[in-house]
């Protein structure tokens, strides 16, 4: 396609540098009279010599102007007959090879390369005729009552989804809704999450992203989508049908659309979001923005101009460029503000709050602005704590305001309940309890550094990334032969357990071992102090058949299968009674449990009741606990009684005692982990009295 050359102008007018992308033009800008198909145009380009804006208005011809201002880094200009709906692009003269400013002809298809740089505040991207451009957008949207639910961190159950894999297989959900945004708020699926007792839900990432390039050589796709390529667009690839053909317009009111109906089902919506690195991937990558706009403004070098790649993924934004800083805190505001989003999981969170050293910094420009901005610190802040760069992990040190995911919790999780059990059972030695009693009470020690209570722990024993919770108790290895690497990737140490057995199998007591394993993991989460996250499809025991990486598979093998089986059903059901549970035991505690010390209580004691002692703490060979815990203004008390070993235990239960020195309160089995649940449960024991706790289970008791 030949792009005839429209204007050329290099006169100055009266745009301004602010605000960045494509906007209605200030008044006393002389455009005041066609405000609708004017606009005023501002893009940071620090590298670039001079900078034409390509647009295409609804039915009209392609046409190119030069913005003809440059204020620090920042070219701008008004732009005549650009209504809303308008394609555009940039081309770029960069400054080491300056041409003239004007040329008779742009052939957009001549090598087939990207012809035109997206905008890197574009509010949405369309893709037709074979490259990609920008489309200018409107904001209106008929948001009715909508508001955020606002949730306490302590009252927040967080389930961890993808737009696409939710509802794909949903036989409730209409087909031309199935993968979509209209399909995650579809009845069936918000009925299935309201049940469960979840209140947050937390979106793999929506912003618009590519495929790498390895990828699309094998015919594969990034399904999890954490390649971003604009920040500002919402994926076009997950609205229906309908939507995508009637174009941008009707992706972003799907997408608005959805979260709607989610908050008035008094769901929280949370995205993860990608901003550590972009779809441009390393030096020798696509150039489709960032790049051609200002390298090394936007991409972090080393002395000699080499990428820094703390990501993995080929570059890393450069966060000791304020405007790159700006970049992102003004992208997320418009998601708050455009969108109605109520929180973001950040992913590979210290890459964003790394210093001219290269070093994390808890005080970083970009943290000390978020927590200083009105709009971004009402909202909830979740960060994956690591990267892959020297210093990456980074576990309990992020600042006030922010919830870290915490892999400690994960891993001991896993590591008592699985890998140790698995130790035991070939004859050797497990570890001992006390690391899982620190998880269990919310890794105090590990955040209050930071100034921090327990509520800053995000409790997880699975994610996307990784096992599912049913694949962690069946197989050893991990099977990722699918994903064409040779399975080299994922990661290999997942402390699992298979139970005795690599993958499928109809041995009943193979299949029981495992359900009990699953609802230990389960219940650790939920009787743990801390946020949990649950990934969708534990609930209902859904497997990747030992794919740990399942980024590229967008197909069955991670689309949740929602067809019902006694062990979904049965996975389904303890999922809903351990979050009923923890619910309960929130209510009788006062507001702000436990995030204040002084008037929270976790009392330790061993199988026979007496309080732990250090030679109990650490040999491994003792693998009984008692938890005692609540509030001194709370209206009950939970007793968690934890059983790691392979042999039935009878424990004695704490002797309480009123202020006057009386005996005192009774204690209700209100769940256990094995598979006499049915059988035990709500059975009343004096404490000071003796009960059985099951081989690897846990017993909750109530006063």
């Amino acid at each position: 396609m030949v792009m005839p050359l429209f204007d050329t102008a290099s006169t100055m007018d009266a745009s301004s540098a602010h605000p960045l992308g494509v906007s209605v033009p200030r008044p006393g800008s002389g455009a005041d009279d066609a405000p609708d198909s004017t606009a005023n145009v501002a893009v940071y380009a620090p590298s670039v010599l001079t900078l034409e804006i390509a647009y295409q208005a609804p039915g009209g011809d392609w046409r190119v102007q030069t913005l003809p201002n440059v204020t620090h880094g920042v070219h701008h200009g008004i732009v005549d007959g650009f209504p809303y709906g308008s394609r555009y692009g940039f081309r770029a003269t960069p400054q080491a090879e300056p041409l003239p400013l004007s040329v008779p002809t742009m052939d957009l298809d001549d090598d087939g390369a990207q012809p035109l740089l997206l905008d890197p505040y574009g509010r949405a991207v369309d893709q037709r005729e074979g490259f990609l451009t920008n489309v200018r957008m409107a904001g209106d949207f008929d948001w009715g009552q909508d508001e955020r639910p606002r949730l306490q961190w302590r009252n927040t159950i967080i389930y961890e989804a993808h737009v696409r894999g939710q509802s794909m297989l949903h036989p409730d959900v209409p087909e031309e809704l199935r993968g979509t945004y209209a399909g995650m708020a579809h009845p069936a699926i918000i009925e299935h999450i309201k049940s469960l007792g979840v209140t947050s839900i937390q979106l793999l990432p929506v912003h618009f992203h590519l495929d790498e390039p390895h990828l699309q050589n094998l015919g594969m796709t990034n399904y999890w989508g954490y390649n971003t390529a604009a920040f500002f667009a919402p994926h076009p690839g997950y609205a229906t049908q309908a939507a995508q053909e009637a174009g941008p317009q009707a992706i972003q009111d799907e997408f608005k659309g959805m979260v709607k109906l989610l908050h008035a089902a008094g769901l929280e919506v949370i995205l993860d979001v990608v901003y550590n690195h972009t779809a441009e991937g390393g030096a020798d990558g696509q150039t489709i923005s960032f790049r051609g706009l200002g390298e090394t403004a936007y991409y972090r070098t080393d002395g000699h101009g080499k990428y820094v790649d703390t990501t993995g993924c080929g570059n890393s934004l450069n966060f000791g460029n304020p405007r790159v800083v700006q970049l992102v805190l003004d992208s997320l505001r418009y998601w708050v503000d455009e969108f109605h989003i109520d929180g973001f999981r950040f992913d590979l969170a210290v890459t964003m709050c790394r210093n001219t050293h290269n070093e994390f910094d808890p005080r970083h420009p970009f943290l000390v602005a978020v927590a200083a901005d009105p709009v971004l610190s009402d909202v909830k802040l979740i960060a994956e704590p690591w990267d892959i760069g020297y210093g990456g992990w980074q576990t309990g040190k992020f600042p006030v305001g922010w919830v870290d995911w915490n892999d400690h919790f994960r891993d001991s999780v896993r590591s008592f309940w699985l890998s140790d059990r698995a130790a035991i059972e070939a004859g050797g030695h497990g570890g001992s309890v006390a690391r899982l009693a620190d998880a269990l009470s919310g890794s105090a020690a590990l955040f209050e550094g930071s100034g921090r209570s327990r509520l800053a722990s995000l409790n997880f024993v699975t994610a996307h990334d990784g096992f599912t919770l049913n694949d962690l108790v069946s197989y050893d290895r991990k099977h990722n032969e699918a994903n064409g690497e040779q399975n080299r990737d994922g990661h290999g140490d997942n402390r699992s357990y298979n139970h005795g057995f690599e993958g499928r199998t109809e041995d009943e007591d193979i299949l029981a071992q495992r359900a009990q394993s699953r609802r230990n993991l389960m219940a650790s989460m939920m009787i743990s102090l801390g946020v949990p996250m649950i990934t969708a499809g534990d609930e209902l025991a859904h497997t990747q058949q030992g794919n740990n990486n399942a980024y590229c598979q967008d197909n069955p093998l991670a689309w949740i299968d929602w067809t019902r089986t006694p062990e979904s059903s049965e996975m389904l059901r303890s999922t809903k009674r351990y979050i009923r549970l923890r619910k309960e035991f929130l209510a009788s505690q006062p507001h702000d449990f436990p995030a204040r010390d002084e008037q929270s209580y976790l009392y330790w004691f061993d199988h026979s009741g007496q309080p732990m002692s250090m030679e109990r703490w650490n040999d491994p060979r003792h693998r009984v606990m008692q938890l005692l815990l609540g509030s001194d203004d709370g209206t009950l008390a939970g007793l968690v009684v934890v059983n790691g070993s392979n042999s039935d235990v009878k424990i004695t239960l704490p002797e309480l005692t009123n202020d006057d020195g009386t005996p005192r309160r009774m204690f209700e089995l209100r769940l256990t982990t094995s598979p006499l649940h049915e059988q035990r449960q709500g059975g009343r024991v004096a404490s000071g009295e003796t009960d059985i706790i099951e081989a690897n289970s846990i017993n909750i008791y109530r006063t």
